[in-house]
């Protein structure tokens, strides 16, 4: 369609995507400007790429949800003690893993350039936050015996946090 074709007093549009730091926080900027490049529309959302006090209470009350009850289950405390070393280190490694691509998709899939200390942060705090809260649920369980045998306290986290890594990003991604 040219020019000629439109309808009268119909203008072109043309938009342009920004970064921007609002009160603090930084903010995805979507401008929509007509043919002289007056601003027509904005749309201002939040991107929550910096890791904030408020995220990290999320990711500890997101892994409650699901250590909570993985942690009380016999079968993590028998896994816990039969699974070899190797098997534990893949779970974990699949843990993270999983939490670097859900990271990705949900907080930075088009905002990774400039932010890759962020991404890290953000997957390593998830992770060892998460970590954190199994190990103390375990251990007021009486599940961990750490002084006894500290391999299978250790495993028996590892598979806690496992499933209660993914509660905790998905809570975490929550506005």
């Amino acid at each position: 369609m040219t020019s000629e074709d439109m309808p009268q007093g119909r203008n072109e549009q043309t938009s342009k995507s920004t970064v921007e730091r609002i009160q603090g926080q930084l903010h995805s900027v979507h401008t929509v400007l007509d043919q002289t490049g007056k601003e027509i529309h904005r749309v201002v959302q939040p991107l929550m790429l910096e890791l904030r006090v408020r995220d990290v209470a999320q990711l500890v009350a997101g892994a409650c949800v699901l250590a909570v009850p993985v942690a009380l289950t016999e079968e993590v405390w028998v896994l816990g003690q039969q699974l070899p070393t190797m098997n534990i280190i893949g779970v974990a490694i699949t843990s993270i893993v999983f939490l670097s691509f859900f990271a990705y998709f949900i907080f930075y899939q088009d905002h990774l350039r400039g932010h890759e200390w962020q991404f890290l942060m953000r997957v390593s705090a998830g992770y060892l936050i998460t970590f954190c809260v199994a190990a103390l649920l375990l251990t007021l369980f009486d599940k961990c015996p750490w002084a006894m045998d500290p391999a299978t306290a250790l495993k028996r986290v590892v598979l806690v946090t496992f499933p209660a890594s993914f509660s905790a990003t998905v809570v975490d991604s929550l506005k």
